[in-house]
């Protein structure tokens, strides 16, 4: 069949074989469909949907359009976690860690970031020296030492997702709730795990925008898992405010450490705690994720995920001092502190302003060919339900001298605070869990 027929009866809303489907994007894969036609056909997809066939054949025409991950001799048990992405994110820094010493291993691919959030690997670039496991037979090797298994994405797993993804960041077709669940569980299928678990980001600082649509997205996402017989468990949690208090690669790095020891913030540590109990009921080892995070809280109190992290540094090379005393992190030249200009209860604190603020420092990249500063960033004094009276500290701007973005990167911060003269309460980080 042409081209041009899968785009008429996907246009029209007539359901596609299998073969057709799959046949129409193997073609695109290998240049026989041009980027006109598909973009064509991804907005018909938009407009219409997919059947739950068509969803299935996609994801796993994507999934097989590379390398499939097998960890072949990894024993320990595997979690896949995956966030859909938020500003101050660095889940994965502290949770790999922390699942380990549960006998847990992670299984995943991370990336760089582009714009107000920032990717796993930026962050740990942080760290001199460090480089991650480049081949599966290393990610391998450092699963079975450390429990810690991240490494970065290559051009070899699902190739037909990066493809379509660079179609559909120029064609209005981003936010397809088929095309996202898609291309997420295309990635996560092409890595063998034992328990998938998604945190999808809610609020202002996410994709997702309302708890309505976040619940849309996970439903989709579990069902694809269920299709190919993967458990999946998605978290849905709160994204109005940045996640704990630093915004940035090293001083992230720094705050994950820092809740490793049971010395970070409380948000953070209700995350990583409660995915945690969720990746325990999927083991076995607990029937609640309550006793899950029970047991996970005082895990943290041990300090025993810091030493997991420090072996884990050490194992991609890296300067493991640099974990043993997260002090380190604490590099960049210059500090300002951003002053309250009235009393009152913060009621907003936006998060997507907080990551461009951040990014103006150099935390992060406007085009993929930007430098990353590893040393600045924002370290938030106070969030949504903290008092504060005129004079005091919102949050401290790490930067360097030569930053000519420093005045436009301050006022945007202070514009990401809203005051009430009411007492408000401090929003809950996890908002359900499906």
């Amino acid at each position: 069949m042409r081209a041009v027929d899968i785009i008429i009866k996907k246009r029209d809303g007539i359901l596609l074989s299998d073969q057709e489907l799959q046949d129409f994007l193997s073609n695109y894969l290998e240049g026989k469909v041009t980027d006109y036609q598909m973009s064509a056909f991804l907005m018909a997809v938009y407009l219409n949907g997919l059947s739950e066939g068509e969803l299935k054949t996609l994801t796993k025409t994507m999934r097989d359009s590379g390398q499939l991950i097998d960890l072949e001799g990894v024993t320990k048990f595997l979690i896949d976690k995956h966030s859909t992405g938020g500003v101050g994110d660095k889940t994965s820094i502290a949770l790999a860690p922390l699942l380990a010493t549960f006998g847990i291993g992670t299984a995943k691919m991370s990336g760089k970031g582009l714009g107000h959030t920032g990717g796993t690997l930026d962050k740990f670039d942080s760290i001199p020296g460090f480089t991650f496991p480049d081949s599966e037979e290393a990610m391998v090797k450092t699963i079975e030492h450390t429990g810690v298994g991240i490494m970065g994405q290559t051009d070899n797993i699902v190739p037909l997702d990066k493809k379509l993804y660079a179609l559909r960041d120029v064609t209005g077709t981003v936010s397809s709730f088929p095309l996202i669940a898609s291309s997420i569980m295309s990635k996560k299928l092409a890595v063998r795990s034992d328990g998938i678990i998604l945190d999808v980001k809610v609020g202002d600082g996410a994709f997702m925008k309302t708890l309505e649509d976040a619940q849309k997205l996970a439903n989709i996402m579990k069902n694809i898992g269920e299709m190919f017989g993967r458990t999946v468990k998605v978290v849905l949690s709160g994204m109005e405010q940045p996640l704990g208090n630093a915004v940035g690669n090293g001083l992230e790095i720094y705050e994950a450490v820092q809740s490793l020891k049971g010395e970070g913030p409380k948000d953070f540590e209700v995350l990583i705690t409660t995915i945690t109990g969720i990746a325990l009921v999927q083991k076995g080892d607990v029937k609640t994720v309550e006793e899950g995070i029970a047991l996970a809280e005082a895990k943290l109190k041990t300090g025993e995920a810091v030493n997991v992290l420090r072996d884990f540094v050490a194992d991609c090379g890296g300067d493991a001092s640099y974990i043993e005393n997260p002090e380190k992190f604490l590099s960049a030249p210059h500090q300002l502190e951003l002053k309250a200009k009235e009393t009152g209860c913060i009621s907003e604190l936006m998060a997507e302003k907080v990551g461009i603020a951040a990014m103006m420092l150099g935390a992060g990249r406007e085009t993929k060919e930007d430098k990353i500063d590893h040393a600045v960033g924002i370290v938030l004094n106070k969030k949504i339900g903290d008092q504060v009276f005129e004079g005091d500290t919102l949050a401290t701007l790490y930067y360097r001298e030569e930053n000519q973005k420093l005045s436009e990167a301050n006022e945007l911060l202070e514009s990401a605070y809203k005051f009430s003269s009411e007492s408000i309460q401090k929003p809950n980080i996890i908002l359900d869990i499906q």
